[in-house]
């Protein structure tokens, strides 16, 4: 078995086009992870006992079920009461909800990691509860956690081939479509796992920079 490179210059355009259904993806359901993952935050601090119970509960089980039988149900159970939707938005939506639980955590640690004076001085000032957390708590408890965030975007990039499940038309389902054409399985795959590397490289270097960058400020 030999490479071929004129078969690797034909199919490399599927693959790229395959990619960019993969960061269409990862990018719109890391949007999802990031506001519902404050949003559970927020009402995770709810004053109610039980209020704050459920949302932890709802959480804890999306967080610990498998993304798989998440994007089944999504696709293939929410059509049977009568919520139909694309494969490739109930792919990116599963995967916002899914990681939203992960991001979720990341922002309730950078909200405990707030000094308490930061807290007190608020209340000496009686400032309104609506900015004390926009202008006081928020953008210090995000400031902090930035670079984990950045991590589980990686994360959800590298999990982003289970959309080939609900026939998602991403990096490993144009590499599984052109190779079933030929047989030819060794270039389409291989490429497709350098692709990977090659994004997950590029957006660690970032995720690096914004480490070091906050890490000094």
């Amino acid at each position: 078995m030999s490479w071929d490179w004129h078969y690797s210059g034909e199919i490399l355009p599927d693959l790229l086009d395959g990619l960019r259904y993969t960061l269409t993806a990862t990018l719109l359901g890391y949007v999802i992870a990031l506001v519902l993952g404050l949003v559970w935050t927020l009402l995770r601090r709810s004053p109610s006992r039980v209020f704050n119970q459920v949302v932890r509960w709802v959480t804890e089980f999306i967080r610990s079920t498998p993304l798989i039988p998440q994007l089944y149900f999504v696709f293939f159970v929410l059509p049977a009461w009568g919520v139909t939707i694309g494969s490739l938005t109930a792919g990116t939506i599963t995967l916002g909800v899914h990681y939203s639980t992960y991001t979720a955590e990341v922002y309730r640690a950078g909200i405990a990691d707030v000094p308490k004076g930061q807290w007190e001085a608020c209340t000496a000032l009686n400032l309104p509860r609506s900015r004390v957390w926009l202008d006081v708590v928020l953008p210090q408890a995000i400031r902090r956690v930035i670079p984990t965030l950045g991590n589980y975007l990686i994360a959800m990039f590298k999990d982003s081939p289970l959309l080939l499940a609900i026939n998602v038309a991403e990096l490993l389902f144009s590499a599984y479509q052109v190779g079933s054409k030929t047989l030819q399985f060794l270039e389409p795959i291989t490429m497709v796992g350098l692709l990977f590397v090659l994004v997950s490289v590029i957006s660690s270097i970032l995720v690096r920079r914004l480490e070091r960058r906050y890490a000094t400020n």
